[in-house]
């Protein structure tokens, strides 16, 4: 039932365009737009950083192992994942989500504008 943290970082670093970077006293993982989710230094604990309907989707499907964050950042989505009691396939989904959510918009494209003939 456990994941360690050497599996949950391979797991976060699976998905596409994600890189590792020092955050504080943890290790982030971002997309090239924003951090989706931070590892504890200790691999006790994994946060996610989801909207709050993501939130609490997986609040609900996992209440042994998932919950808002204690502080002000759960208010605003950020979910505190326990490695202890969280399984591999229920971590991979909500990596998935959060990566989903801090993955770059597309940029829209231009419409192409063909001159138009004038009539004479």
């Amino acid at each position: 039932m456990a994941v360690t943290a050497a599996r949950a970082r391979k797991l976060a670093l699976s998905l596409p365009d994600t890189a590792e970077v020092a955050h504080f006293d943890r290790a982030a993982f971002r997309t090239p737009r924003k951090i989706f989710a931070t590892l504890a230094g200790d691999g006790a604990d994994l946060n996610l950083m989801f909207d709050l309907a993501t939130q609490e989707f997986f609040c609900e499907h996992a209440p042994q192992a998932l919950a808002p964050h204690p502080s002000g950042w759960g208010k605003q989505g950020a979910t505190w994942v326990d490695l202890k009691r969280v399984d591999e396939d229920t971590l991979l989904s909500a990596l998935k989500a959060a990566h989903t959510l801090a993955a770059p918009t597309p940029k829209k494209v231009k419409k192409a504008t063909v001159a138009k003939k004038r009539k004479r």
